[in-house]
């Protein structure tokens, strides 16, 4: 995986001129259909943890509450050293996995939200609101000409600082009881625009991609499904924050 990840950062930029062919087509295709798949599924996944009490018992109020939480971490991290070339079967493996851990961990979401009188309503807005941001970012990231590569460095450091903050705030209300005012709302517009952008940056660096594996079958079964697991992991990401700006407050 972190070969994966060292490939799509190290392509030259005189790249982003190349003509758009076919098979870049059918690549990307590739890519936003497993995508899709995982959308699906974890959404269905969500339905049934949130609906099926056999189901929400075990998941919310067993020890598995922490494997559904943490799951999907441990296994991305784990990734990055122990998938430095993973085989196709091993990589679909780790996006299966992940995509029905945070599937199943939406479910709590749906449930707080099914609990409002317009909850579910307030669901399908923050997807249809992801949805056209997520798509018209891609769209752009896949089309222009400017290079985006430069771009990988100040979004990594940025993802890393929201998980600090989230980690003062999650102190700060540990000790004092309550979160930092305000705190939710200027995290998720932040959060929005950074992952905006990195739905650009990840579709320009899955289009270089491309050029450089392009003939290499495995490794090109391997990217579509590593480029369609931080998609998805993106989208989420912009669901989640999307929400937050999207519910009412108190």
């Amino acid at each position: 995986m972190s070969d994966y990840h060292s490939q799509t950062q190290s392509i030259p930029t005189g790249r982003a001129d190349m003509a758009v062919d076919a098979g870049l087509r059918s690549f990307m295709l590739g890519v936003y259909n497993k995508m899709a798949l995982g959308l699906a599924l974890s959404a269905g996944l969500a339905y049934a943890a949130a609906t099926v009490p056999v189901l929400s018992n075990f998941f919310f109020n067993t020890p598995m509450l922490y494997v559904v939480m943490f799951g999907p971490l441990a296994l991305i991290f784990i990734s990055m050293f122990a998938m430095r070339n993973p085989s196709p079967t091993g990589a679909n493996l780790l996006y299966w996995s992940i995509v029905s851990l945070i599937g199943i961990g939406l479910g709590a979401t749906v449930m707080m939200y099914a609990a409002r009188p317009d909850g579910m309503m307030l669901i399908v807005k923050a997807f249809l609101v992801t949805s056209a941001t997520f798509g018209g970012l891609s769209l752009w990231g896949y089309t222009t000409k400017k290079d985006l590569s430069g771009w990988g460095t100040f979004l990594i450091m940025g993802v890393w600082g929201m998980v600090l903050a989230g980690l003062v705030n999650v102190g700060f209300a540990m000790f004092t009881g309550a979160p930092i005012e305000g705190f939710s709302i200027i995290f998720s517009v932040i959060g929005v625009l950074l992952f905006s952008a990195i739905t650009a940056w990840e579709t320009q660096q899955l289009k270089y991609m491309y050029y450089n594996i392009a003939g290499d079958m495995r490794a090109m079964s391997v990217a579509t499904t590593l480029g369609a697991l931080n998609l998805y992991i993106t989208f989420i990401n912009l669901f989640r924050f999307f929400l937050t700006l999207l519910s009412p407050r108190d």
